[in-house]
């Protein structure tokens, strides 16, 4: 019997520290949620048991927040993982198919966290600069530091990315289908009401708004997904919508980097980062002195 080792949080230094939580993940994660929810098992779950038609804005600011616990976190970050397989025990129910499921089953829970590989991947290759084979390891060995978070066992996880291909491609060709909820993720024309707190001339202007950044949702989480799972599901993409997606791409790899840091990254990323430039800080002037060896 073997003892499972504590899990590392994540420090200043690592890929996921500097990807994690940039204004760019926006971007990624609906592309990472409708490759999860394609899979019939954590469809049938969100469907039944998600708030995201009725409180859209508030399940996906707290799915955020969440995400960035477990990378910028510390030891936050642990504590996050068990509370989030305590809230998913309770998670259960039978899927289109007629098959039972519950959202710890290991195959699916183990699902949901692999997807985050090839949405980083798309994402940097459109959106910041694509990894060489070295940072797509490293990547890919963080995702499983990750998972150790989780509370996903690493006999779960294709070892290596060289084992993650072949069981995507398996996972798509026999598992994932159009349900319904990624139907609706993917539809530009899914009522979304205003931001929690919108301003009244947000408010206001929201029914006109609307309909342009779902289209554009759509667009940019459609061009993210990978080739052949649009394939399977069914998702129009024209040489002409390549085209497009490079051309925004560019343009969000030009503007990001110039805005200013409380734009550049979303709010848990952004103090977490403070404070480690502030402990470096305070190392480097003898502010601060690390404990002696006993």
């Amino acid at each position: 019997m073997t003892t499972r080792s504590r899990p590392v949080p994540f420090a200043p230094g690592s890929i996921l520290w500097d990807i994690a939580g940039g204004v760019r993940l926006l971007l990624s994660l609906p592309a990472a949620t409708v490759l999860q929810v394609a899979h019939p098992a954590v469809g049938a779950g969100v469907d039944e048991h998600s708030v995201f038609r009725t409180d859209p804005w508030g399940r996906a600011q707290r799915s955020l927040e969440s995400l960035q616990l477990w990378v910028y976190g510390g030891e936050r970050a642990i504590e996050e993982g068990r509370r989030l397989r305590r809230l998913h025990k309770s998670i259960g129910g039978t899927d289109t198919h007629g098959r039972a499921y519950h959202a710890l089953t290991p195959a699916y829970y183990a699902w949901v966290h692999a997807t985050a590989y090839p949405a980083f991947l798309r994402a940097a290759r459109y959106m910041s600069r694509p990894l060489d084979a070295q940072d797509e390891r490293r990547l890919y060995d963080e995702l499983l530091r990750l998972g150790d978070i989780l509370g996903i066992d690493r006999r779960d996880m294709p070892p290596t990315p060289e084992a993650y291909w072949p069981y995507f491609d398996a996972m798509v060709r026999d598992e994932l289908e159009n349900t319904v909820v990624a139907r609706e993720l993917l539809d530009p024309r899914r009522p979304v009401p205003p931001p929690d707190g919108a301003r009244a001339p947000l408010r206001l202007v929201w029914p006109l708004l609307r309909p342009s950044l779902a289209r554009l949702h759509v667009f940019v989480t459609t061009g993210l997904l990978p080739p052949a799972v649009r394939e399977h599901l069914g998702l129009s993409w024209s040489a002409r919508d390549e085209r497009r997606l490079r051309r925004f791409g560019a343009v969000v790899r030009t503007l990001v980097p110039l805005l200013p840091e409380r734009l550049r990254y979303l709010p848990v990323a952004r103090a977490a980062r403070r404070a480690a430039i502030q402990h470096a800080t305070s190392a480097r002037t003898g502010l601060f002195e690390p404990p002696k060896d006993q």
